[in-house]
């Protein structure tokens, strides 16, 4: 991505809401790529095993031993802003972690992280 780089300071003020909408992105770029460079023949239905509240609550369980204290810190805003909307085919646990994890995600692309990005991803999601 080309634009700058936020300090750690200025990310931690942007809203945890904000840092989830943002890491729902950056996570959507890196499911797609993934599911493009593989050769899926049904690339949506394929997005389902990263997208959904219940596997991305099930991928920051995957991460959570991997994270530093600072990233750790982040998840936990994320994991704990306040939940109006519920999904349907996920329990309020499962979408608190996913808003976590989406948190994250945001946070680590402002301040311009990429390569931890792409590390967590791969632990979050390990190849099969």
């Amino acid at each position: 991505m080309s634009e700058k780089s936020l300090t750690k300071e200025q990310a931690g003020a942007v809203s945890a809401a904000s840092l989830a909408y943002l890491g729902d992105a950056v996570l959507e770029v890196l499911v797609r790529s993934r599911i493009v460079t593989a050769g899926e023949n049904r690339p949506s239905e394929a997005s389902l095993a990263y997208v959904t509240a219940a596997a991305q609550s099930d991928a920051a369980e995957r991460i959570l031993p991997h994270l530093t204290e600072e990233e750790e810190a982040q998840y936990r805003r994320g994991r704990n802003c306040v939940h109006a909307n519920v999904p349907k085919k996920a329990t309020v646990a499962q979408y608190r972690r996913a808003t976590g994890f989406e948190a994250l995600f945001g946070y680590l692309h402002l301040i311009g992280e990429e390569d931890r990005i792409r590390e967590l991803f791969a632990a979050a999601y390990p190849e099969t």
